[in-house]
């Protein structure tokens, strides 16, 4: 008698949020399937409250009851689980190092201004343009290491901290789309361009109606659209 196929892992993602974007890229790039239950931030599910009560995504359930709640903890189980792009470097080398104090940057000092820069209106202490400067001085970083690099912010392919940053510097170009045109990052530009422009970032941008509770939601095994 076959043995029953286990369940897939529950993904509760926001289509839109940069944290659960960068952890569907690594699903994706993983080729690791799953049900992907789409979420409004302003109705989430109580499903998702009961097993991660902080109610962020993304949020992934594995079939032994194991929850990641945190998106680059997600990344880095996607990736060990199978990794064809090499995008994880080797624990502890220096492209570690660099990825894991690239990443702490655009988590901190860069989400912060971000978020400044973006919603400028709720943040008088400062002009927008001065929120956006103080965002430039790592785009400064992340430009000089581009054109050092060529493909990559570590190295000359893309990995981790690539995936990691794309999405947030996805909302950054969007704030001030005429002044990003023509901003003194070409490099970064160029960059952020081959993500939107990827196969990969298609396949995980799928719109799709939010989950309802006591349906299924989409499985997807990434190799091609979900179904």
């Amino acid at each position: 008698m076959a043995t029953p196929p286990q369940p897939l892992p529950i993904l509760y993602s926001f289509r839109r949020c940069p944290y659960a974007i960068r952890a569907r890229l690594a699903l994706a790039v993983a080729g690791l399937r799953v049900e992907w239950r789409e979420i409004l931030l302003r109705d989430k599910p109580a499903e998702m409250l009961s097993i991660s009560p902080k109610g962020t995504v993304p949020v992934l359930q594995c079939h032994d009851g194991t929850v990641i709640d945190e998106s680059l903890d997600l990344m880095v189980w996607a990736l060990q689980q199978n990794d064809p792009a090499n995008w994880l470097p080797p624990v502890d080398s220096p492209q570690d190092l660099q990825t894991q104090a690239l990443i702490a940057d655009n988590d901190g000092a860069f989400k912060h201004w971000l978020d400044r820069y973006k919603y400028h209106s709720r943040h008088p202490e400062r002009s927008q343009l001065d929120y956006r400067r103080q965002a430039e001085v790592l785009l400064k970083d992340w430009e000089s290491r581009l054109q050092k690099h060529g493909g990559g912010l570590c190295d000359r392919q893309r990995g981790l901290a690539d995936a990691a940053i794309f999405p947030f510097l996805r909302q950054f170009s969007g704030v001030e789309p005429v002044w990003w045109s023509t901003a003194p990052f070409p490099a970064l530009r160029a960059w952020l361009q081959d993500w939107l422009n990827s196969a990969l970032f298609r396949r995980v941008m799928r719109k799709q109606p939010p989950w309802q509770s006591g349906t299924r939601g989409l499985r997807c095994d990434w190799r091609q659209d979900p179904q």
